[in-house]
């Protein structure tokens, strides 16, 4: 059975995980407010059946759980996340096995990639282009595009799968970018100029020549996931997805211009960039939290439609999190932890806390072995993986400490950090252009905390010894509990209201 958006609502309603909404809403602030309540309170997917201004029923909130965003990669819990990490891991740093069983490992790997290769399809015979729409039929107000926040510039495409090609070896970009309409067949895309579209575009200009683009909407979520990794491995988006799902992806051509797409999208939008032409796109409700500026961005001109009979639009929004982009971010982080301990060797575990938009902010437990090595570590992690480039703070501690816990990581940073000595800052390093809070736009500095105990000659005293319980009393107590009359409390789940923090 081809993997769909339509075969992973089916799973969420089977999962009782998906409402379906059939009172009137309007795609106007109206869909976003409702999902936003929704994302908070951690409840199901939405599917919104009655739109106004629309015939076509909208889909939103589809991964606001970390449980569903496993579910969309076929998975069922967090760990087997960590399990492709270390399988892509080892395609990024493959090294020569020294057992036979290291090298079977090593082909199944292999082979997995064979299998993820794209499947092809003719064009006419995939269900994206059922329905195909040229000319003056081309008008993207028949689209129920959503515009989320009130001081938005005008409606938007936010989950949209973005392909374009390198104009010189052909080789495809996939990524999320945003688009804001501006007319009945244009839109503008804002991306940032180390992303692939904006290079593509940059030698589309060198070589005089238009850039041709698609738009992939209602797209399964595991094209999602894909193109959301960048990751430094020599591979392509589908192949990630291929491998991601353990199936190639299936494609086909588009009808006006030379690009392969998803064959089983919902709808398909086909266009081309003229270098030179730039409208001003924004402001927007962004992941920071604020509305960004405005900005002159590249003009894309849609000449065709293609779509399913019936389609389904699938959409997001950004904003303070908790959304959906940060519970990607939350499952990509499993991902990335076994790649980046290949990178960096003495980091045992990472984490990007949410509240910190899942990458301002880096926690890294290290197994320290020797002085300096949590600087070591901090300024290594940095330069480990393009996505951490815009990271502003790494907090380092010992391996003991749950990275995850925030009174564990409030602990460490209290009892083992002295400000002048376990402080240091980066200043005038490259920064997020959406960030407010650096003086200059795109520029800004990075600090690292040394929060691990310390040992000479990075300190001139002996460390204290942590409070540890006695581990023959532990293990009695154990026995004991029920016997204590206190078998009905479980060890471990602590309502956090008790400690002060308002959750």
């Amino acid at each position: 059975m081809p993997r769909d958006l339509r075969s992973f609502l089916n799973l969420l309603e089977q999962r009782g995980q998906l409402r379906k909404i059939t009172a009137e809403v309007d795609p106007d602030l109206e869909i976003a407010e409702i999902s936003d309540r929704m994302l908070r309170a951690g409840g199901p997917a939405l599917l919104f059946e009655n739109v106004k201004g629309a015939s076509i029923p909208v889909a939103v909130n589809l991964m606001g759980t970390v449980e569903r965003v496993c579910w969309a990669m076929d998975m069922e819990d967090q760990m087997e996340l960590e399990a492709l990490g270390e399988k892509l891991g080892k395609l990024q740093s493959p090294k020569p096995p020294k057992k036979i069983s290291q090298a079977i490992d090593f082909g199944k790997i292999l082979f997995d990639v064979v299998k993820g290769r794209p499947q092809k399809q003719l064009f006419g015979t995939a269900p994206c282009q059922e329905v195909v729409l040229e000319g003056d039929a081309v008008d993207l107000n028949l689209l129920p595009l959503i515009r989320p926040w009130p001081k938005d510039a005008g409606r938007v495409i936010t989950l949209g799968l973005v392909i374009t090609k390198d104009p010189e070896n052909g080789i495809p970009n996939v990524s999320v970018y945003r688009l804001q309409q501006q007319s009945k067949n244009t839109m503008t895309v804002h991306w940032l100029s180390v992303r692939g579209g904006a290079r593509h575009l940059r030698k589309a200009k060198e070589m005089d020549k238009k850039l041709e683009i698609a738009i992939a909407l209602g797209i399964d979520p595991l094209l999602i996931m894909a193109a959301a990794t960048p990751i430094p491995v020599d591979l392509s988006e589908w192949i990630f997805a291929g491998l991601y799902g353990g199936e190639g992806v299936q494609l086909t051509k588009c009808k006006t211009i030379d690009i392969d797409v998803p064959a089983q999208a919902e709808m398909i939008l086909e266009g081309t960039i003229d270098p030179s032409e730039y409208l001003p796109d924004g402001p927007f409700g962004d992941h920071m939290g604020y509305y960004g500026g405005i900005e002159d961005s590249p003009l894309v001109r849609f000449q065709c439609i293609t779509h399913r009979q019936d389609p389904v639009y699938l959409t997001t929004f950004s904003g303070r999190p908790p959304k959906e982009e940060a519970m990607i971010a939350i499952a990509l982080n499993r991902i990335y932890t076994p790649i980046l301990r290949q990178q960096v060797s003495e980091i045992t575990d990472f984490f990007l806390p949410m509240e910190a938009l899942s990458y301002k902010a880096a926690i890294i437990s290290i197994k320290k072995a020797y002085p300096g090595q949590a600087r070591r570590a901090a300024l290594a992690f940095w330069s480990a993986l393009p996505q951490f480039t815009y990271t502003k703070f790494v907090i380092v501690v010992d391996e003991g400490i749950n990275i995850r816990d925030p009174r564990q990581v409030v602990w460490a940073l209290s009892s083992k950090v002295d400000p002048v000595r376990d402080v240091f800052i980066l200043p005038s390093t490259p920064f997020d252009s959406l960030d407010f809070a650096s003086e200059k736009i795109g520029l800004g500095g990075r600090m690292g905390i040394d929060a691990t105990t310390k040992i000479p000659p990075e300190t001139e005293h002996e460390w204290g010894d942590v409070l540890e319980s006695d581990p023959k009393t532990s293990k009695l107590c154990d026995s004991r509990w029920a016997e204590y009359g206190l078998g009905d409390i479980k060890l471990g789940e602590v309502d956090p209201n008790l400690f002060g923090y308002d959750i």
